[in-house]
């Protein structure tokens, strides 16, 4: 019974989770697919968008379950992701250039670093009541 009260009360924290899971996994196999044949930089914000257009779909369709002012909506997550993508590069180009990290370790800590913040803000503006 207390699981099943965690769950009704985190729901939406939990699928996020999830969804940020396969969307991240999708974002870093995209990532290391193509840093070794463009630079990663570039291979970083083409692996970002897939990331985002995976999480939205999903938390659209099976998290948030809002099927209307797609258009509205898309544009709010994307702009959200946008500050996370930046944030997200950032991390990227302070570990390899200036830490000489790995790329793909790299590309791993700027994914958790990056994580938690979109979710408080697509919850309350995406798929919130404002839109």
């Amino acid at each position: 019974m207390k699981l099943r009260q965690f769950y009704s009360k985190h729901r939406h924290f939990i699928l996020y989770a999830i969804i940020g899971i396969i969307s991240s996994g999708l974002e870093f196999a995209v990532f290391a697919l193509l840093f070794k044949c463009m630079p990663y930089l570039w291979a970083n914000i083409i692996a970002f968008h897939c990331g985002i257009i995976c999480s939205f779909l999903l938390n659209r369709n099976y998290n948030f379950k809002k099927a209307d002012k797609v258009i509205l909506r898309f544009t709010s997550f994307y702009l959200i992701q946008i500050a996370c993508l930046a944030l997200n590069t950032l991390v990227l180009y302070l570990c390899i250039d200036y830490g000489g990290w790995n790329p793909l370790v790299s590309k791993g800590l700027s994914i958790v670093l990056t994580a938690l913040l979109p979710f408080f803000l697509n919850r309350s503006i995406t798929f919130g009541k404002r839109i």
